[in-house]
């Protein structure tokens, strides 16, 4: 974790560069009240409901003055953590914006977590308050944390969304009057632009969860970062149908939205035909999430002969995107997709333009943001020449404040720099290609396996909809490459399919994967992330 004299001596940097302007949602919120009170702020659309919810800005925030003041009463105060389990429902922004009115930290919780996963994230955030859905896709929430409540010592108050008792968020959020414009509970102490906003935990590529910690200045660089490159403001509609607890979702797509004063449209379970028909019908312009998403669409669009005239940009992250898809998408379906490298931590750290999508899209992640710099290294630190792979390391305005209750872990060396964990190469441009992680290296017989590239090579294959390629040890070469196969409906595979693929690809034999698995699904987190720890979990098992 970062030092308190590190922080102040990287704010003034960054104020003095223009890159933290010290502004909260708070801010904005006021600006658009002022701006445009009767403007649509959310949409809301629930899988199981027939018509979504629509706010104005000063609806939301007359509901974020009620939120506030019911959690000022039950003692939430500044610094105190209030954890939110909920898809993409209204009622997680209230909260949200109610947060940063008492200074309170924002704890966005995944809606897929179970009692594992929950007990330990409330338990280690010390969370005084939970808001979850009284059920959602046939989970009974409010019973899952009432069984849990004896492991929660510090867990004071459950508010239950479409509730029926006292702790429905109607009677616990929505009750009483407050007065008009923004009001501040008495003796309550709003956000300041540097204190904790925002406590995310990693989304579990690894299996080893940490708690990041962002702050309203970190917030707000990304997404003024993310508004001038992309052309974004006032007139757009930002989709946010990837999961608001992820940060794509939650600070990429809402609160960007709510920061330029948009309109932004929530959909709770992504379905593609109706995600497809709420971009027509809202007339979305700006949309954000992982390559999955990219791929339904392209699917519902070709296959119903529709065209989405008012989608300027796609935002697309979480996972390198195969060049085949990106060109899928810009040929076939029209969409200019911009690719992004980010994580949890550094949240936007490159993106391609849109004036540069056609070109440099299909075969690279972009180029660093405004205040935002990188460098790629080799194991021992020094700078790598172009074309030449290796660590990337990042450091700016968006970069995280270390990790919650974790003073053992060093998150930056003495400049600055925080090993990602991924590897990359960059082009004499200066955009980059993630070309692995460390943690995944897949090394045959002393040799570094291209994955990233033989995956996208294997995408390629009219058989294949997925792919994720691991290793599995092997006692001469010490290991062996296996790919982990999604099949297109009707489609079948075989090993020496694929040899024949790599072949007429002149892809070298050492590059090769040796073993094929075909799977129903692979494993991924909710942002589109796949999780090849545990495939190689299973991939351990293998005989040679």
């Amino acid at each position: 974790m970062s030092t308190g004299s590190d922080l102040v001596h990287r704010g003034a940097a960054m104020r003095e560069a223009g890159l933290w302007i010290d502004q909260t949602m708070d801010d904005f919120l006021a600006q658009a009240l002022v701006r445009s009170p009767d403007k649509t702020a959310l949409i809301g659309y629930r899988c199981d409901r027939e018509q979504p919810v629509r706010l104005t800005f000063g609806q939301l925030a007359e509901r974020v003055n009620l939120a506030a003041q019911a959690l000022h009463r039950m003692g939430v105060g500044h610094g105190d953590v209030v954890a939110v389990q909920m898809p993409n429902w209204w009622e997680f922004v209230v909260v949200t914006l109610a947060c940063g009115r008492l200074g309170a930290v924002m704890n966005p919780l995944m809606h897929i977590f179970r009692e594992r996963e929950l007990s330990y994230m409330l338990n280690f955030a010390k969370a005084k308050v939970l808001v979850v859905p009284k059920t959602y896709r046939g989970v009974d929430y409010e019973a899952m944390v009432e069984g849990m409540r004896s492991d929660l010592p510090d867990l004071q108050q459950v508010v239950v969304v479409d509730g029926a008792g006292a702790n429905s968020f109607e009677r616990c959020l929505q009750s009483g009057s407050v007065p008009p414009g923004l009001h501040v509970p008495s003796g309550a102490r709003p956000l300041a632009p540097d204190d904790l906003a925002v406590l995310m935990f990693t989304s579990g590529t690894t299996g080893s969860p940490k708690g990041v910690m962002h702050s309203s200045n970190t917030l707000v660089s990304c997404m003024n970062a993310l508004s001038g490159r992309f052309g974004v403001g006032s007139d757009d509609v930002y989709l946010a149908s990837t999961p608001v607890g992820h940060m794509t979702g939650y600070v990429a797509v809402v609160l960007i939205g709510l920061r330029n004063g948009g309109t932004v449209v929530l959909q709770d379970f992504w379905e593609p035909r109706q995600g497809v028909a709420i971009m027509v019908r809202e007339q979305v312009s700006y949309f954000a999430a992982s390559t999955p998403f990219l791929n339904d669409i392209c699917e519902v669009v070709e296959a119903d002969g529709l065209r989405l005239p008012h989608l300027r940009s796609f935002l697309c992250g979480g996972a390198p995107i195969p060049p085949v898809l990106i060109e899928r998408a810009r040929d076939k379906v029209g969409i200019r997709v911009c690719s992004l490298w980010g994580m949890t931590e550094v949240l936007s750290g490159t993106l391609t333009e849109p004036a540069r999508a056609t070109d440099k899209s299909a075969g690279t992640d972009g180029r660093s943001l405004e205040g935002m710099d990188i460098l790629i290294v080799n194991d021992a630190g020094e700078p790598l020449p172009v074309g030449q792979s290796g660590r990337l390391w990042v450091r700016g305005a968006q970069m995280f404040l270390g990790y919650y209750q974790r003073p053992d872990i060093v998150a930056f060396n003495a400049d600055g720099w925080f090993d990602s964990g991924d590897l990359a190469y960059a082009d004499t441009e200066g955009y980059i290609r993630i070309s692995g992680r460390t943690k995944d290296v897949l090394i045959r017989g002393g040799e570094n396996v291209p994955v990233v590239e033989i995956e996208a090579l294997m995408l390629q294959h009219p058989a294949i909809k997925a792919v994720a390629i691991v290793g599995f040890p092997d006692p001469r070469l010490g290991e062996r490459a296996c790919a982990f196969v999604v099949l297109r409906p009707a489609q079948s595979l075989s090993l020496h399919d694929l040899q024949s693929h790599m072949a007429a690809a002149r892809v070298a034999k050492n590059y090769w994967p040796e073993k094929i698995e075909i799977v129903e699904q692979l494993p991924m987190t909710p942002s589109g992330k796949i999780q090849k720890f545990k495939l190689k979990d299973r991939a351990k098992l293998f005989v040679v």
